[in-house]
């Protein structure tokens, strides 16, 4: 035949409503996977290890956390901070209480434990909702830095309140917690740990309980009349949420900074993820990573600009005109594409569809 079609159809329903249905997508997928597990480790040095894609890695973990709570059901939260912690010292505590258990069931079991918090705190969300669920969750987030800072019992009655995380290995002889632990390993660690609860989040969205989370976030009223529950919906939200915010809370003290306190998590932390969200894309699981990505590498620039520019700047002014940036790049996003950078990515997928005749 002289002519072909454009576009890429499927013919099944569950070809169409694959996770990544464009081939170009998945030959793009492939490519930065294979990037992110051999370029990196092997070209990578260990201060961009350290830097960057370690904490790059943590955060993304936390954004996905709050983007199911936020993005995918609509509750908007500011106690990401003290959900972090949670994870951090639950962890610390079974590591010191059972050191046969294995680092990876200790981040699990952190996680489940900031998971029952979560709901806990999230029954306010049963009667109220936007600004004053908000302002309960920031009285979640004060009051839960408060009591790990206040009982020393956390802390194991250190003198300092910061307490280091002690060394545990992944596999016989190969640490990933302590100074022990090799930058490669951290890193190649945290990419399968991450890119596999990724996995489990993407797929949870697009199930029957990720369709309760987006008919809530739309028009609670009206899902709750075709026969949703309110009360399931929201808590199991705050509970997956919670789930993820504090594994990544026990990444963050064991994995990338190897030191477990309070201080870490105060609400700047809390703020810093939203932002993440904002700028990645709200109900996006990509838009996490890239606006974890964002959120990272736009001081470590910003810096590394500046200084280079001027040599004697103070850091106290380049933090200042590092939050000026946020701020204004919020704005900017809310007001041009409410959506994130998870949107750019939709549009450009849409015209790959139809390729090579886009609209």
């Amino acid at each position: 035949m002289l002519y072909r079609e454009a576009g890429q159809f499927k013919t099944s329903y569950g070809a169409d409503q694959a996770i990544f249905p464009i081939r170009q997508d998945q030959i793009a997928i492939a490519l930065m996977a294979a990037l992110a597990v051999l370029a990196v480790p092997a070209l990578a040095s260990e201060y961009f290890l350290e830097t960057i894609f370690v904490p790059f890695l943590v955060f993304a973990m936390a954004a996905l956390g709050l983007n199911i709570l936020t993005g995918y059901c609509g509750q908007l939260s500011l106690g990401t901070g003290g959900f972090m912690a949670c994870g951090a010292f639950f962890s610390y505590k079974l590591t010191v209480a059972f050191p046969e258990l294995h680092i990876v069931l200790v981040f699990l079991l952190a996680g489940f434990g900031t998971a029952g918090v979560g709901v806990l705190f999230g029954l306010p969300s049963l009667r109220i909702k936007g600004f004053y669920l908000a302002v309960a969750t920031l009285a979640a987030q004060f009051f839960l830095v408060w009591m790990f800072n206040k009982f020393d019992w956390w802390t194991n009655y250190s003198s300092s309140g910061v307490i280091s995380a002690p060394p545990r290995e992944l596999f016989p002889g190969i640490f990933i917690t302590g100074t022990q632990a090799d930058p490669v390993t951290k890193y190649l660690f945290l990419l399968g740990f991450v890119a596999l609860l990724a996995l489990v989040a993407k797929n949870l969205v697009r199930s029957r309980i990720g369709r309760t989370w987006m008919a809530i976030r739309d028009m609670d009223i009206a899902a709750e009349i075709i026969g949703i529950r309110p009360l399931w919906a929201k808590l199991s939200a705050f509970a997956v949420s919670s789930f993820y915010i504090g594994i990544s809370g026990a990444l963050w003290a064991f994995v990338y900074t190897g030191s477990v306190e309070a201080l870490a998590f105060e609400i700047n932390r809390s703020f810093q993820v939203l932002f993440m969200i904002i700028i990645g894309g709200l109900g996006s699981i990509l838009g996490s990573f890239l606006g974890a990505a964002f959120i990272v590498l736009l001081p470590i620039l910003l810096n590394n600009g500046m200084l280079a520019v001027d040599p004697t700047i103070s850091t106290a002014l380049v933090s200042h005109i590092e939050f000026m940036i946020f701020g204004a790049l919020i704005i900017f996003f809310l007001i041009v594409e409410p959506h994130g950078l998870a949107r750019l990515w939709q549009i450009a997928k849409e015209k790959l569809r139809l390729w090579p005749f886009p609209y």
